[in-house]
């Protein structure tokens, strides 16, 4: 596997532990960081990217990617593969469901990046998410607060999917 890096934000650690466990899964030689002060020559030396936010009150990202958004968006990932995963509450927030993922799905795009990793929505519960694009999530949507017996599996399958094109 390539330079791979995981960059999360994460208020209540929740987003921090689940950058964790795929970090685990994923194996030896990979960085987990904090969007928080992102700089660009971390984006620069990874071959791949792993981002995750929590989403917060109507689909918005995590507070820690404010900055670091316009650092992705000012990047040159092309030739870069990312992967994206995103929590929230579908019991709460069932018409933002990890729409926060949204913003840093546009962001990557934008920036040249070939992104992997969409997942079928079958199995979840939620009304709306803006990250669904042609049908999927754009990446792994997990809830903590209601499908927190769901993560570990829905996890490995996930990066069982992802790895080959890492």
């Amino acid at each position: 596997m390539k330079k791979t890096v995981i960059i999360y934000g994460s208020t209540t650690g929740t987003c921090e532990s689940l950058a964790g466990k795929i970090g685990e899964q994923l194996g030896v030689g990979v960085d987990v960081l904090s969007a928080a002060g992102l700089d660009g020559s971390v984006l620069d030396a990874a071959d791949n990217l792993i981002l995750g936010t929590s989403t917060w009150g109507s689909g918005d990202i995590q507070d820690d990617w404010a900055d670091a958004l316009g650092t992705l968006k000012a990047a040159n990932l092309a030739g870069k593969t990312v992967a994206l995963f995103g929590c929230g509450d579908s019991l709460s927030y069932p018409d933002t469901f990890c729409g926060g993922m949204a913003a840093l799905y546009e962001a990557v795009k934008a920036a040249g990046a070939n992104v992997v990793g969409a997942v079928s929505p079958d199995g979840y519960t939620y009304i709306d998410s803006a990250s669904i694009v042609d049908g999927k999530f754009v990446g792994l949507a997990l809830d903590e607060d209601n499908e927190s017996d769901k993560t570990d599996g829905r996890i490995a399958a996930w990066v069982a999917e992802i790895l080959p094109q890492l």
